[in-house]
């Protein structure tokens, strides 16, 4: 399946007039860039290691914290409801690369941290990803790189003030 087989939002936006919706087609320049890495993304973790974008997600967030997160902490931090992070924990604790104990801390809560083999699977999904990505960016210079980095940055800033004036009122 070709994902340029007909025009999307953003190239029929992108043919009118230079001067119409420019904030609108920066968005969709930038969802259609998502889109594009996203469905890479998924289609090679599929292909080369039989894995789901959601359950690397879940792989790198417990790499990042060794002592492992509760489950409401994974649930915060990778924007997913408790119902199918719980689906997710599950099926990685079958697979043996997670395990799941109760908090030291707090009787009530779980807490989810990579086994061995859940981190010897992880770090060659992650070395893969990490080749993706640069492929992916590869027609950016350095300097473009650094500068893209600044204008995002900027516009997370923005948007992040749009919405906590949204859940401020």
């Amino acid at each position: 399946m070709s994902l340029t087989a007909t025009p999307d939002a953003e190239t029929r936006l992108d043919q009118a007039p230079a001067a119409d919706h420019p904030e609108l087609r920066l968005w969709l320049r930038l969802f259609t860039c998502s889109t594009l890495v996203e469905t890479t993304i998924r289609r090679r973790l599929r292909a080369e290691f039989g894995e789901t974008l959601p359950r690397f997600d879940l792989l790198a967030q417990l790499a990042k914290v060794p002592a492992g997160l509760t489950l409401s902490e994974l649930s915060k931090r990778m924007m997913v409801s408790n119902g199918n992070l719980t689906a997710l924990v599950e099926r990685l604790v079958e697979a043996g690369w997670i395990e799941r104990q109760t908090s030291a801390t707090d009787r009530r809560a779980q807490v989810a941290r990579l086994t061995a083999s859940g981190r010897a699977a992880f770090r060659k999904m992650a070395a893969a990803h990490e080749r993706w990505i640069v492929e992916m960016t590869g027609g950016l210079a350095p300097h473009e790189s650094e500068q893209l980095m600044d204008l995002l940055a900027k516009w997370k800033a923005s948007a992040r003030r749009a919405f906590e004036g949204e859940t401020a009122a």
